[in-house]
């Protein structure tokens, strides 16, 4: 399985107070974007540990390691390539984009089939650089562009991509078909077979373990899905956004025909099939939209899930009322499955829970329980603006959508208790844990401008950028923006450590 140590450059926080250094901002009222520029000049005293560059350049790197499972014979027996160093400098905009991709799965006992659509159109138009897939234990089927069987000669395969070397110049169809394994799938990436149900984990580098794809956050694309499976197994197929239509097909099968269509990044892409029962209600958005809910757990946790359903329509109206973002879809799915993974993931309108942070009942959970459940729920939910509808343009980029979207969770917690508290909690963990460093860096921005001109700053964000695969840079520019702010050195919170 991959192994991400992400990137420092969100993390943003010395072993000096944060709190200490800005406390003095909100007793400046009158100024509070102006003053920041001269408090900023004395940030450099609190920074002699990051002196070497030795330090510089290790806070910026991304590490990853590549599954050593079994490949599939077809591929290339080539060596595995040791762990590769990532910075930030080596960013390359993508040679070619996605702008719709077309999935068809067929599920199986011992295997799966995987069919792939893709239309894709280069970055500059009349390029003729060669269209690298990303590809981690996947048997090749077949590949075709423009309804065209590419012939051996025309592409290559190693254990790793899939190339194509001389692709159209302008617009065309890419037609791919894998062959998995989900049984066999340990690693619990990509798409996978856990106690009776399917279910995947795509970020951050999982999709790549499902067919062969640009698998990185600044390729966006608009997709349907389609699921095909036996029905007496897997009864419930879900997939992001809304059903357009399901129905019955011979020897006992059935199907399932979602389409998303909002622009997301791969990592967003989420598949679950299996016996599952849902605890359904209805949320009514500001503008009068009707949106149906569904908690989905196996069958004996369903009485477990109503504090879940609460703090999912508690975070829809905060959001709406505190930041103006409804939201956009006609359903939104929660899956909570005892053997997820990754805690929880905020797959477009397809959110994927361990069980522990969705299940509660008076008998068994504690306060804290109820706490954290209701802001994890609200902290995935949040996501569909801050991560899905603008998300990163790289990994380097993370304090974009999980800071941010922490520091909102964090504002969500303290509306619904108390605040105090909430706070004194949060700041425990600032020395140990990323995101909620990442989360500090927001919040920062929200005492300098206040909460008028923090909330200026987010709606020229998701003006701008909404659909975008954006940076740092960008949120900064944007707070910068909206308030006519002066605090240029700000930028140093994400360059410096």
């Amino acid at each position: 399985m991959a192994r991400l140590i992400l990137p420092c450059k969100s993390s943003c926080l010395t072993k000096t107070s944060l709190l200490g250094l800005i406390s003095s901002a909100p007793l400046q009222a009158t100024g509070r974007a102006s003053c920041f520029r001269n408090s900023a000049k004395n940030i450099s005293k609190h920074r002699r540990f990051l002196s070497s560059e030795r330090a510089k350049e290790d806070k910026k790197r991304l590490i990853c390691s590549v599954a050593t499972e079994p490949l599939p014979k077809q591929v290339e027996n080539s060596k595995m390539d040791a762990p590769k160093e990532i910075f930030l400098k080596d960013y390359k905009l993508p040679d070619y984009y996605f702008d719709t991709v077309d999935l068809d799965f067929q599920l199986g006992e011992e295997k799966t089939i995987v069919s792939s659509k893709i239309t894709v159109y280069p970055r500059v138009e009349g390029s003729s650089s060669p269209l690298v897939l990303d590809g981690h234990h996947l048997k090749l089927i077949s590949i075709k562009v423009n309804s065209e069987e590419l012939k051996d000669k025309d592409y290559h395969l190693d254990s790793r991509h899939l190339t194509i070397s001389s692709p159209p110049t302008d617009t065309f169809s890419l037609e791919i078909v894998t062959e998995i394994y989900p049984q066999k799938n340990t690693s619990l990436e990509g798409l996978y077979r856990s106690s009776g149900n399917f279910c995947t984990q795509c970020e951050a580098e999982g999709f790549r373990k499902i067919t062969f794809y640009q698998d990185r956050p600044d390729i966006m694309a608009k997709y349907t899905c389609r699921i095909e499976a036996d029905k007496s197994l897997y009864p419930v197929l879900l997939s992001n956004g809304n059903l357009l239509e399901q129905g019955d097909l011979e020897g006992g099968k059935h199907y399932a025909l979602w389409e998303d269509p909002f622009k997301k990044p791969c990592y967003l892409f989420a598949l679950v099939a299996g016996q599952l029962e849902s605890r359904d209600d209805t949320f009514i958005t500001r503008s009068g939209r009707k949106v149906s809910l569904r908690i989905w757990t196996p069958a004996q946790d369903l009485s477990k899930t109503a504090h879940a359903m609460f703090a999912l329509k508690a975070a829809m109206k905060w959001d709406e009322d505190v930041f103006g973002l409804e939201y956009d879809l006609d359903l939104f799915n929660i899956v909570a499955v005892p053997d997820f993974n990754m805690g929880a993931m905020e797959n477009k309108s397809l959110n994927i829970f361990n069980s522990k942070l969705v299940l509660a009942s008076p008998e068994t959970a504690s306060d804290a329980d109820y706490a954290a459940i209701l802001g994890v729920i609200g902290h995935e939910y949040f996501h569909n603006w801050t991560g899905n509808r603008v998300t990163c343009r790289d990994w380097f980029q993370l304090s974009l959508k999980e800071g941010l979207t922490v520091f909102r969770d964090q504002e969500f917690s303290s509306d619904m208790g108390s605040r105090t508290v909430k706070r004194i909690a949060d700041v425990s963990k600032l020395r140990t844990y990323q995101f909620p460093q990442g989360a500090e860096v927001v919040r920062m921005y929200k005492t300098l401008l206040g909460s008028q001109g923090f909330r200026k700053g987010m709606d020229l964000y998701f003006k701008r950028h909404d659909g975008q695969a954006v940076t740092c840079e960008d949120f900064f520019a944007a707070m910068r923006d909206a308030n006519n702010a002066d605090f240029a050195n700000f930028l140093q919170w994400y360059d410096n450590f």
